[in-house]
């Protein structure tokens, strides 16, 4: 059984994916205006709706619940929404795109808070896709959903087995890897971040393995104007997204 919780991340679950959503377990004695709309979004579409006392609620999740949690199916009927994609419908879209398209790979990003903040900000930068292999990484935990706050449920999430070879069939389709790599001599403001392109990034600490690291096109940098060498990769994603991002709304490079 999973577990989805906290007021936003249940809210677009409901929103994006209800029917994997086996019933809905709201705080007893909360009647406030956000448990209310849940309340109402989830009888709308047709999820059952449980009153538990807080301490049920605490026992069934580690994290902070907000008054609701969902109880989601852990089959294959979950693995149904609509934006859990394969690399087939990946690569469909990228080939359907009208116009640059512009994806983020995480190469083994292993921490859920991260993975769930990198979603989010891969929302709010419209990216057409967020991948990430199969083995070695995050996958859409409860944490995840409640760091994304929503973006979980939306944004197309692709898992791969081989990332190398998605990689080479993202190129094979106009698409330019760019790396991020603290060593390397190019800056993010001094790319052409207009064209398609797949935004690499590695994992905490370690950043991009060797093979995938010299499968990219290009290797950029974020200049770092203080003492601290490096970020954290959810919040270097979201700064390189939005260059691309403002870039691409007509800013000078």
């Amino acid at each position: 059984m999973r577990y989805v919780y906290g007021i936003h991340a249940v809210d677009s679950l409901l929103r994006q994916n209800a029917k994997t959503v086996q019933r809905l377990l709201l705080q007893a004695g909360r009647n406030d205006k956000r448990i209310n709309a849940l309340l109402e979004l989830a009888q709308n579409q047709g999820v059952a709706v449980v009153r538990e006392p807080r301490a049920g609620l605490d026992k069934l999740v580690s994290g902070r619940h907000q008054g609701a949690v969902a109880q989601v199916q852990d089959s294959a009927e979950a693995s149904t929404a609509s934006n859990l994609w394969s690399e087939a419908q990946l690569l469909q879209a990228v080939d359907d795109k009208d116009g640059a398209v512009l994806i983020l790979v995480l190469d083994g990003v292993t921490d859920p808070h991260n993975l769930g903040a990198c979603l989010r900000s891969a929302d709010a930068a419209g990216v057409d896709a967020v991948v990430v292999p199969k083995d070695n990484s995050a996958d859409l935990t409860p944490v995840v959903h409640k760091v994304a706050c929503g973006a979980a449920e939306v944004v197309p999430f692709v898992r791969v087995t081989n990332i190398s070879r998605t990689l080479q069939a993202l190129q094979a389709r106009g698409v330019w890897l760019f790396g991020t790599d603290g060593d390397a001599e190019k800056s993010l403001y001094n790319s052409d971040l207009t064209v398609s392109l797949a935004l690499v990034m590695g994992a905490e600490g370690k950043g991009m393995r060797r093979l995938t690291r010299e499968q990219c096109d290009f290797l950029i940098h974020l200049p770092m104007a203080g003492s601290v060498s490096s970020l954290n990769v959810s919040v270097a994603a979201g700064i390189f997204l939005f260059e691309a991002v403002r870039q691409r709304a007509g800013g000078d490079k």
